[in-house]
């Protein structure tokens, strides 16, 4: 795909989908962390429901590190996943506090030591919480990129790199909420709507 195609394409996602969001609800750093690994395998509304009397209960990383794992499954039993998060959480919170005196580190190499956060949760929580640069790879970024042409790779990471050579900078934040969007309601897995895509004009997917 040429310069000039990605261009339109991200001049029209701009216009169509915006090139803000608004973030989880959180008071701190470590809570929003918490909220995007809740939001794995749930939907934002599962989550934004449970969030502000999770941030109530749990006002410091040490709160959460030091509570039982009943109170915190308790908090976000509404949450697909929840026991398993609620692991993930107590054992990540842990760390923050151990390991980095209470905050969240702002490198993509040590968050993906925290229990839990693998790239695609870190590289959000580094655009989201500091403003760091990163492409953000979901199953929506993953399949619509390749269906545009901007990527080949078989694996997130592979297409993450691609597509951090052909976006400009200033876009790798706000690609993927545009292309969740996207892929939510019209570029969808099971039908792609091609008929109503506002990006058909410079698609490559092959029909």
């Amino acid at each position: 795909m040429t310069e000039e195609k990605t261009r339109a394409i991200l001049k029209k996602l701009d216009e169509v989908y915006g090139v803000t969001k608004e973030g989880f609800y959180h008071d701190q750093p470590w809570q929003l962390l918490a909220a995007i690994m809740l939001s794995a395998q749930s939907t934002d509304k599962q989550v934004e429901e449970a969030l502000p009397d999770f941030c109530r209960r749990f006002q410091t990383a040490d709160q959460l590190a030091d509570a039982p794992l009943e109170e915190i499954e308790d908090t976000i039993r509404s949450i697909g996943l929840y026991k398993n998060k609620a692991r993930n959480l107590k054992k990540c919170c842990t760390q923050i506090v151990n390991e980095y005196g209470g905050e969240v580190p702002a490198r993509i190499e040590e968050l993906l030591k925290l229990a839990g956060v693998g790239r695609k949760t870190a590289t959000l929580f580094l655009a989201d919480a500091y403003e760091i640069p990163g492409v953000t790879v979901d199953t929506h970024v993953f399949r619509i990129s390749r269906r545009l042409g901007w990527a080949e790779g078989n694996n997130p990471v592979k297409v993450e790199l691609e597509l951090q050579k052909v976006l400009p900078e200033e876009h790798w934040n706000r690609i993927n909420f545009q292309l969740i969007y996207h892929g939510r309601e019209v570029c969808t897995a099971r039908m792609a709507r091609c008929g109503e895509c506002v990006l058909g004009e410079w698609c490559e997917r092959k029909l």
